[in-house]
């Protein structure tokens, strides 16, 4: 039952206020504050995470609070109305603390920019707009603060404006979520006309889904609908191809964005939405095999790149993939482990995979922004720290026991794997099963190219890069990169090209990076005590999320440990490892025996599989086509026909009534009788007719 809200809950909203108002402040206050401008930011995130703590033991209920009436029009009444459960603070707890570390990074990494106050304003309205999404509770608000991050992104992503491929990443990414954005607008015009009230709240759009208030038409159109908008937040076929060029920001906008913030929208979209998404077993099943194909696919184009956070953009490209997976496999009453597998891992992966992008930019910062893994090598005594916390972030990403990753794809492959035998009787189990054997291939090549990645970087002869070889600035070029894609490295940035080269980065940005490592093993051996203790690896937060609206209808299902699947996802995870450690951590003609072997498939996993080229012809040839049409049609038809019907009373006007015009007292009295002789004359006439 939804009741209404106790203190911290009614308060909620200075959650989001917060950074706001150290946004404000960083803006408005930027020729003061200058270099001093993270102060009120990171002070906001700082505060708005401690708040958010209290609100983590208020999730036992379902509670609600109504800070006013928003926009009370006619017949739709939209009030900003904040909702607290065990979904929105698991989510609020995390995205607070990981935009927090990300923020203090960022105060190191980002010394010297000039536009340091903008950076860290724009970093306060992402997460102001990121918590207030969470809070939402109705579609409405929902949308509001789901386009507040896209434009947040979109001003982030274009940070260095000036670079042409950081303002073609920033368009791109602003376009294609655009594309989905049309997807969720439309669900909501849907709702509105369908439910009670046009109340758009989660709590009467469930029940009206519940009671059968909804069509079952309706259900199954506006949850693809739903899933639609999921998909380009959330960078899932076929609209995932913004979010590896969204690395073009700087590196602390590259982690809050694949890690907390923008791309874990669509996946709490979707986990909000299950309660009513469950209802269409088919639109599950489409939700999973997407997750799927955008799992290995991304995987496939990770294993061949050398650009160290391409190598990570994709990773984050799989790893959604993997909750999708997770949310698509709630079928035939497991719903609820697939919502809590999903959230888990999205949990997990936000701590790691930041921890994973802020050491590469630990990285770049101590090769001159250099990032081409090609080009440095054997860092491990130079930067140990950075070595380190990589490490532990490269073992959960690749799910190695005990770490947190290693419980949190274990609880996906349990769902895929209940999901197997749950939807045989719809006759789906064999394509579950599939989605089963196809994520554990994944796993392989996820182990493999994070492992390649470290090993690249970290282990091997020591080699650094030196801008003034040019065999060297060619080498970045030999992978065939296209527009949006940064050999060099991020040319602008205070920190490029610098003479210190090959340097541990300071304490303001490894602390972040310890703090992240800690985390991401804190979870991993909390997982590992409650398995025995508490009946299942993530019973407690199973538990923590089913006070969540809607989730009591989807069944409580044991979070047991399967030890088949956490054997099988192991032997994945180290047989991964161990192939990448036997090709990359010394030098060895391996690697390029097996690119010239398969050299098709090299090619094309080099290449991204030619999606972007296929894009290129497919959609945006046929548009800029469409558009030159459209200039021709409106240059020489349109503006010809307005100028010419312009034209027709100038001409009248110029050639004809202006020799009546002449300044001749005389004319104009002539004109004058003339005309009160031709009036009187039609008067004449018109008499005679009437007399007739």
């Amino acid at each position: 039952m939804t009741r209404e809200s106790d203190f911290f809950v009614w308060t909620a909203w200075l959650i989001p206020l917060l950074p706001l108002l150290g946004a404000a402040v960083a803006a408005f206050g930027a020729r003061r504050l200058r270099f001093h401008a993270h102060i009120p930011v990171v002070a906001g995130i700082a505060l708005a995470f401690l708040y958010s703590l209290p609100t983590l033991t208020r999730a036992g209920h379902e509670q609600t609070a109504t800070v006013l009436s928003w926009l009370p029009v006619s017949n739709l009444d939209i009030p900003l109305q904040l909702r607290v459960d065990g979904l929105s603070t698991m989510m609020l707890s995390m995205v607070t603390l990981v935009s927090g570390l990300v923020a203090v990074f960022a105060i190191g990494y980002m010394a010297g920019d000039e536009g340091y106050p903008r950076f860290f304003a724009l970093i306060g309205l992402f997460v102001f707009s990121m918590t207030g999404l969470v809070l939402s509770n109705n579609y409405v608000l929902t949308y509001v603060f789901w386009e507040g991050v896209g434009a947040c992104s979109y001003l982030l992503v274009g940070y260095w404006h000036a670079r042409p491929s950081a303002s073609s990443a920033a368009m791109k990414a602003f376009l294609v979520n655009r594309v989905g954005d049309v997807g969720f607008a439309i669900a909501i015009f849907w709702l509105w006309s369908m439910v009670p009230n046009h109340d758009l709240s989660y709590d009467n759009v469930f029940g009206a889904a519940a009671r059968g208030v909804l069509p079952h038409a309706a259900i199954v159109g506006v949850s693809l609908l739903l899933f639609w908008g999921a998909t380009a937040k959330s960078a899932q076929i076929p609209l995932y191809v913004w979010l590896p060029d969204a690395m073009e920001g700087p590196t602390p906008v590259s982690a809050l964005i694949h890690a907390a913030t923008m791309v874990t929208a669509g996946v709490y979209l979707i986990a909000r939405s299950t309660p009513m998404i469950a209802m269409a077993p088919g639109v599950q099943l489409l939700v999973a095999a997407t997750g799927c194909a955008t799992a290995l696919l991304s995987a496939a184009i990770a294993v061949t790149q050398y650009d160290l956070k391409r190598v990570m953009a994709y990773s984050t490209v799989s790893q959604l993939g993997y909750m999708f997976m997770a949310l698509g496999a709630g079928v035939a009453g497991v719903a609820q482990l697939a919502v809590v597998a999903a959230m888990f891992h999205l949990f997990t992966h936000a701590f790691f995979k930041a921890l994973l992008f802020l050491a590469s930019g630990s990285v770049m910062h101590a090769m001159g922004d250099v990032i081409d893994m090609r080009r440095f090598g054997g860092l491990r005594r130079r930067m140990p720290t950075t070595c380190w916390t990589f490490a532990v972030g490269g073992l959960a990403l690749a799910a190695i026991p005990p770490l947190s990753g290693f419980f949190s794809k274990d609880e996906i492959l349990l769902a895929l794997s209940s999901a197997t035998h749950g939807a045989h009787e719809l006759g789906w189990g064999w394509l579950y099963g599939l989605i089963y054997w196809l994520a554990i291939l994944t796993a392989f090549l996820t182990a493999f190219y994070t492992g390649r990645a470290f090993f690249l970087t970290f282990f091997g002869p020591e080699k650094l890069p030196s801008p003034e070889d040019p065999e060297a600035k060619d080498a970045g070029l030999a992978q065939g990169q296209t527009h949006g894609e940064h050999a060099e490295g991020e040319a602008g940035h205070p920190h490029a090209h610098h003479g210190d080269i090959g340097h541990e980065s300071p304490p303001i940005m490894t602390v972040p990076l310890l703090a992240l490592a800690g985390c991401t093993v804190l979870i991993g051996l909390i997982c590992l005590v409650a398995g025995p203790f508490f009946g299942g690896t993530t019973e407690w937060f199973a538990g923590h999320l089913h006070s969540t609206l809607g989730f009591e209808s989807l069944g409580h299902e044991e979070h047991g440990f399967s030890w088949l699947t956490a054997i099988l996802g192991t032997i994945a995870g180290l047989g991964g490892l161990g192939l990448s450690y036997v090709m990359y951590a010394q030098p060895s003609p391996l690697p390029g025996q097996l690119a010239e072997r398969f050299r098709p498939l090299y090619e094309a996993s080099l290449h991204k599989f030619y999606v972007d080229e296929i894009y290129e012809w497919v959609v945006v040839r046929p548009i800029r086509a469409l558009a030159l049409v459209c200039e021709f049609l409106d240059d020489y038809f349109l503006d010809r026909l307005v100028i010419g019907v312009a034209r027709v009373p100038r001409f009248i006007g110029r050639e004809r009534l202006a020799a009546l015009q002449n300044g001749l007292i005389q004319f104009y009295a002539a004109f004058s009788a003339l005309s009160v002789a031709v009036l009187l004359f039609v008067l004449l006439i018109m008499m005679i007719y009437e007399i007739r």
